[in-house]
């Protein structure tokens, strides 16, 4: 299997890239699949089923919106968020799909979308299954999805569905270990962003790989500023979580025009992990809040990349683009072997997937992009998921919103903390990232299910929803 940095970050909408995205996008390729064999001119009524974790809490990740939306055609990367909502409420009421946008259908969202609590598909905790029928009700077509993490869709034929997306794509430095990442490095005398650009010249030229990147990088500024300047109080869902971001920047800029109105620089020694919080909870809750959203790796864990590559831009002397370009390198290189070697999916891994491989990622890129050695930098990386081993999924009211925004902000600091302890090092350490990752899979497999987002257990069990 080969994989981009453009695999790992990917455009799409909140509050989840497995329930949400992936779902949306399997909806899409379902449709697609019926109008290039000319099937979708016979289909009458569709429906699906979801189940696994998509079935336990896809009603407050948006599952149920995202298949309605994927089987009118919409894409989780160009699809209107602030009328979203609308589209699928017009198709509920109204009793019709447009479906691939081109074809109405007759549409009854309680019987034809249906959330299985309680079954589960074979290969993966997030599985979907969907039918086409012609008018006389035969079926014309059945397919099962699989949404693994990130927003990534594999179907049933899929071997080793929680990681397998097809791509044969033979790179010129291939590495699905820690180890081997390494070697490549020793053996050419490159930095970890420099082996991933070789290998990413094996899809597209340099220019547009840079200007794909920094399109990413775009997203994650305009869904901070988003998530500052949203004017509603709470965050949808029933549970009324009170939205912080727009409030605490006001907050934070008034206190620094104060603090620096005499042209000195603010004292505080820790001014800057005020903005990293502000950064991550407000790309979090603009996720919560249905928004634009950059996977990295995750929806769930979206915040945590941005936050620390806005501490980067913002309080690091020197920062430029090519910085970001070489962060957002290094820290895809990291998430592919989360991807290849585990799974970043919350479903399957709890959040040690998620938010702990984000960590990761973003420990690793920051101690890159600050003058970290390879080795440094595998280090940081380790750091970063060794100290969210054995972290639960557990969204209360099956909302992605407690504990996870906050949790975002916390894990943004624990990666600037991870890369600075790692600098100061020469990046010998007795645990390997390989080791570190294998012990997050196996500790996965060990989790009971009601901490892999089905809000069966912890906090969602222990927190009134009120």
């Amino acid at each position: 299997m080969a994989l981009s940095a453009l695999d790992l970050f990917s455009v799409g909408i909140g509050p989840s890239s497995s329930h949400t995205v992936g779902p949306m996008r399997a909806a899409r390729r379902f449709t697609a699949g019926l109008a290039a064999d000319g099937v979708l001119e016979s289909v009458a009524r569709v429906r699906a089923e979801l189940f696994g974790s998509l079935g336990a809490t896809g009603w407050g990740h948006g599952s149920d919106k995202a298949v309605v939306l994927g089987l009118a055609g919409e894409d989780p990367e160009t699809v209107d968020t602030d009328t979203a909502d609308d589209q699928v409420r017009e198709a509920a009421t109204g009793g019709k799909l447009v479906l691939a946008g081109a074809r109405p259908v007759r549409f009854d969202f309680d019987a034809d979308v249906i959330l299985h609590r309680r079954k589960t598909l074979p290969a993966h905790p997030n599985g979907m299954t969907f039918f086409a029928y012609d008018d006389a009700g035969a079926l014309l077509r059945e397919r099962t999805y699989y949404s693994v993490g990130g927003g990534f869709v594999v179907d049933e034929d899929a071997a080793g569905a929680d990681r397998i997306v097809p791509d044969a794509t033979e790179l010129p430095y291939p590495f699905t270990t820690g180890a081997q990442l390494l070697a490549h490095c020793r053996a050419e005398g490159k930095s970890i962003a420099q082996i991933m650009l070789a290998n990413e010249l094996s899809w597209r030229s340099e220019d547009e790989l840079r200007t794909r990147l920094l399109h990413i990088w775009n997203v994650m500024q305009q869904c901070v500023e988003n998530g500052c300047t949203r004017t509603e109080e709470t965050l949808p869902g029933g549970m009324k979580v009170r939205r912080r971001a727009p409030g605490l920047r006001r907050k934070l800029r008034a206190a620094e025009a104060e603090a620096t109105a005499d042209g000195k620089p603010v004292s505080d020694p820790l001014w800057a992990m005020e903005w990293v919080n502000l950064y991550a909870l407000a790309v979090n809750e603009e996720n919560a809040s249905g928004g634009r959203i950059v996977t990295a790796p995750t929806n769930g864990a979206a915040g945590i990349i941005p936050a620390v590559l806005h501490f980067y831009t913002r309080f690091v002397p020197g920062a430029n683009e090519d910085g970001v370009v070489d962060f957002l390198l290094t820290a895809a290189a990291i998430g592919i072997l989360f991807k290849e070697n585990a799974s970043i999916s919350g479903a399957e891994m709890g959040c040690q997937g998620e938010v702990g491989s984000a960590c990761s990622m973003a420990a690793g890129a920051l101690c890159a992009v600050l003058g970290g050695t390879p080795e440094q930098v595998e280090n940081a990386a380790e750091v970063g998921i060794e100290h969210n081993l054995g972290l639960t999924c557990d969204p209360v009211g099956g909302l992605v919103q407690i504990p996870c925004i906050e949790r975002n902000a916390i894990a943004s600091v624990k990666a600037i903390n991870a890369a600075r302890l790692c600098l100061q090092g020469d990046g010998t350490h007795k645990v390997t990232l390989d080791m570190a990752i294998k012990t997050m899979r196996d500790t996965g497999r060990d989790m009971k299910v009601k901490y892999k987002e089905t809000s069966r257990g912890g906090l969602a069990v222990n927190v009134i929803e009120c």
